[in-house]
């Protein structure tokens, strides 16, 4: 049991280190520099000071939950499905330049994410905790996303 748990938890890490590759293909380039951003914009670097210990965290969400039970179906599906729209985002901001789209997505994403900790909460409150500071950095995303395109929605309406 304790060799599939190591590579359980290989897995978890490997699929949140997927998700995280996205940030790194899609990164905010030239394009995201000529945008109008709140005065509260984070700083460049606190990015992936805040997202390393948020995907460690996801991972270890997931693997604490699938040792309660195995792969239960539905949270995991919303555990999947928060995966794939994590990184989707950085593709359509950063990628197709897209606020609008990103938007729309993040959204889905806090969803997903709330979804996840719904569904593990009963099977394991540590898994659920975990992604609770998750849940809160992409609300803080959103109304960046949606700031971001609300003030340059004039500009970006003609590209």
């Amino acid at each position: 049991m304790q060799m599939n748990s190591g590579l359980a938890l290989a897995g978890f890490v490997l699929a949140a280190l997927a998700a995280a590759s996205s940030g790194v293909v899609f990164r905010p380039g030239a394009w995201y520099l000529t945008l109008r951003k709140p005065g509260w914009t984070p700083r460049p670097w606190v990015f992936p000071v805040v997202w390393t210990p948020l995907y460690i965290a996801i991972a270890l969400s997931g693997w604490l939950a699938w040792r309660e039970t195995g792969l239960f179906v539905l949270p995991f599906a919303a555990y999947g499905v928060q995966l794939l729209l994590n990184a989707g985002w950085s593709a359509v901001f950063f990628g197709l330049h897209r606020p609008d789209l990103a938007l729309g997505e993040i959204v889905l994403l806090w969803l997903s994410i709330l979804a996840t900790i719904v569904g593990f909460a009963p099977v394991s409150a540590a898994a659920a905790w975990l992604l609770v500071p998750y849940l809160a950095w992409v609300t803080v995303a959103a109304l960046l996303n949606a700031t971001v395109w609300r003030l340059n929605a004039d500009t970006l309406a003609r590209v």
